[in-house]
């Protein structure tokens, strides 16, 4: 954090300055800024008993920091607010997803990866925003995250009154449902709070019911070692083969506990050109993206968060997929061409897909 004191600041100033925030923050395109203070205690035991019943799978780094992640001014000292920011990125028609995910041929990757890695997307904004609230007042204290170090960002939204907590674990908006990207600025400065939104779930249960897999194992509680996107993106060893089938052609990621909420019927369609569909992902077929090398791999997804699962675990995903589809002679002649890459990894996944088909 650029340290620096804010005994100059009084609460009149300071109440200006948040306002002025926002507003800066809906110039550069942000699509919503709230502010809350550091007290996460009410959500740290959620957090603890996750980690215990390890429904955090492989994610290590869930648990590597320690109290941290739940307590921000131990991971930034002398932080007191924390400015939380929205960023809606669905790109397409609502129902061109529902329907792709009925067409087994074709490769399904979860709708806030088809452009640009909204990691860079976000934290240019914020980062943009600190300098402008550096520029106004002088040197204070800040650091920026976007999915980048130990943050509860849900916990931060929710308290800043984004929004609340929906049954899937992830923050609810009525204006927006929860199709958005979520950002912090870690700070010194006294702003004044904003107040929390109550929750609006009631009894609904479309998200739990809609899961493929069942990893919404009860109301705000996901086991990430069912969940889709965390098979597809933090696993790195084999799917389990029970899950294999029900994965159907998702390839990086799932939006069906999004698709099935009620709230998202709201969702506005991003206004950012970086969250628009590049390389035809919004409707590639599998044949297509399985046929592509290392090196078309790596080219082609430049500056998407795809490329940080690496190819080995893009064609495990593929092959999986594959293996779900209805059967195609282009089909078996792309599995049969993979069967004997060099890694184990990619050689089970397509014997099993082999298999789904009869041979």
């Amino acid at each position: 954090m650029h340290d620096q004191g804010f005994s100059a600041w009084d609460g009149a100033d300071c109440t200006g300055l948040a306002v002025r925030i926002k507003q800066w923050g809906h110039e550069l395109g942000l699509s919503r800024v709230a502010i809350c203070d550091a007290d996460l205690s009410a959500a740290e035991p959620g957090l603890l008993n996750w980690l215990q019943q390890g429904l955090h799978g492989e994610m290590e780094y869930m648990a590597r920091h320690g109290s941290k992640r739940s307590r921000p001014g131990e991971l930034i000292a002398g932080t007191v607010r924390i400015v939380s920011a929205r960023l809606d990125y669905w790109p397409q028609d609502w129902g061109e997803a529902q329907t792709l995910l009925q067409q087994g041929e074709q490769a399904y990757v979860s709708r806030y990866a088809l452009g640009r890695d909204y990691h860079k997307v976000l934290r240019r904004k914020l980062q943009q925003l600190a300098e402008r609230m550096q520029a106004e007042m002088g040197e204070f204290g800040y650091r920026v995250f976007v999915d980048s170090a130990p943050v509860m960002e849900v916990a931060l939204a929710e308290k800043a009154g984004l929004g609340w907590r929906g049954k899937h674990t992830l923050l609810l908006t009525r204006e927006a449902g929860s199709l958005y990207f979520l950002g912090e600025i870690y700070t010194n400065l006294p702003l004044p709070v904003d107040e929390q939104v109550s929750a609006h779930c009631g009894d609904c249960t479309a998200c739990i019911m809609a899961c493929p897999t069942s990893a919404i194992v009860a109301p705000y509680q996901l086991d990430a070692r069912r969940c889709i996107s965390y098979l597809t993106i933090e696993q790195h060893g084999s799917i389990p083969v029970e899950l294999r089938p029900l994965l159907g052609n998702r390839i990086y990621g799932c939006d069906d506990c999004q698709l099935a909420c009620p709230w998202n019927r709201f969702a506005r369609l991003t206004q950012e050109p970086d969250f628009l569909p590049r390389q035809g992902l919004e409707s590639a077929s599998l044949v297509e993206l399985f046929s592509w090398s290392e090196a078309e791999f790596m080219r082609r997804l430049e500056g998407s968060a795809i490329r940080r699962i690496g190819y080995i675990s893009w064609l495990r995903n593929i092959a999986v997929a594959m293996g779900n589809a209805p059967s195609s002679p282009a089909l078996v002649s792309a599995l049969r061409a993979r069967a004997d890459h060099p890694s184990d990894l990619v050689r089970e996944h397509v014997a099993w897909a082999l298999a789904r088909h009869g041979l």
